[in-house]
């Protein structure tokens, strides 16, 4: 019986990733990055969010990017303080972009809100020597469009603020969303469009996320494969956006995809950040934690995810 498209495209990632791994060694020595958005925890106290990555041994945190305004958001200080307690580092800060801080937004008081955000986030991000900011387009919750003008909109809303980037030292990566979530950018190559049109060396990479690539990609490693380098910080979740392990999410061709790719880089990221299902994530991040729930949540996609890039690594 012939094969499905998608399993021919699946065996040529395999194929692919072992004649390199024999070929190269070298290339794949060190493991992936695992890193955890801890947005996605709620009002916790950072303390208690980092203790349980710690005791997970997942040693990077993707910090919620939370300084919406100038009194605001974390502290530096403290942040750095609880972190070098507990041998975690901040690899990138989520940035969380809603109708409030909207970049393709028809009202100017709302692009300057966005201006804003992302300046004070960068600031933070400099202070603890993060790796990426992630960009989000147009309003995560407003899947519907304001008009025709928005993907121009938000590229000179972006271009103004841009030069904090190379500035600070950080990746702006810009995450492509399902359609059920975002009026634009869906796709990775609408991102390769988007970063083309905003032409700046501080808005240069893509913040993958599974979940959106399961609905919007037509092959996940695929795409991996494809825009590559690119990609600095990869969003985990299973199909079902829960934990890693709990869907039908094939993670041992995504591992060698990235492995291809060398994303086996300090300055690259895979962060679980299962949410569930639904149409807008964001009242997430002011939920009540369940500490219990999320232990769980965070041990086995870690075990999971551990066992897995070990059966990859032994191949070949």
């Amino acid at each position: 019986m012939n094969l499905q498209n998608w399993e021919k495209k699946t065996e040529k990632v395999q194929a692919d990733y072992v004649g390199d791994k024999k070929a190269n060694p070298d290339k794949y020595a060190a493991p992936l990055n695992l890193s955890w958005s801890n947005w996605g925890f709620g009002l916790e106290p950072f303390e208690t969010s980092v203790k349980r990555l710690a005791k997970n041994d997942i040693r990077f945190i993707e910090l919620h990017g939370n300084r919406y305004g100038a009194d605001l958001g974390y502290r530096a200080v403290e942040i750095r303080a609880i972190l070098n307690d507990y041998g975690v580092q901040a690899a990138g800060i989520c940035g969380m972009f809603s109708p409030d801080n909207d970049l393709a937004s028809n009202r100017g008081v709302v692009r300057q809100r966005a201006i804003d955000y992302i300046r004070r986030n960068v600031a933070l991000g400099h202070e603890l020597r993060v790796k990426y900011f992630l960009i989000v387009p147009a309003a995560v919750g407003r899947p519907e469009p304001i008009d025709d003008m928005e993907f121009e909109r938000s590229v000179e809303t972006l271009r103004l603020v841009a030069d904090e980037f190379t500035e600070a030292g950080i990746r702006g990566a810009v995450e492509p969303i399902r359609a059920a979530e975002v009026s634009i950018v869906h796709t990775f190559a609408d991102a390769e469009r988007y970063i083309q049109a905003l032409d700046h060396p501080g808005v240069q990479h893509i913040n993958g996320d599974v979940y959106h690539m399961l609905t919007e990609e037509s092959h996940l490693a695929e795409a991996i494969v494809t825009h590559g380098r690119r990609l600095t910080n990869l969003h985990l979740a299973d199909t079902n956006r829960c934990a890693l392990g709990e869907g039908m999410l094939d993670i041992d061709t995504l591992m060698m995809a990235l492995y291809l790719v060398e994303y086996n880089d300090a300055s690259c990221f895979c962060t679980p950040e299962p949410l569930g299902p639904g149409g807008d994530p964001y009242p997430a991040m002011y939920g009540k934690p369940d500490p219990e729930l999320l232990d769980e949540l965070v041990r086995k996609s870690a075990v999971y995810w551990r066992e897995r890039e070990a059966r990859i690594r032994e191949l070949g």
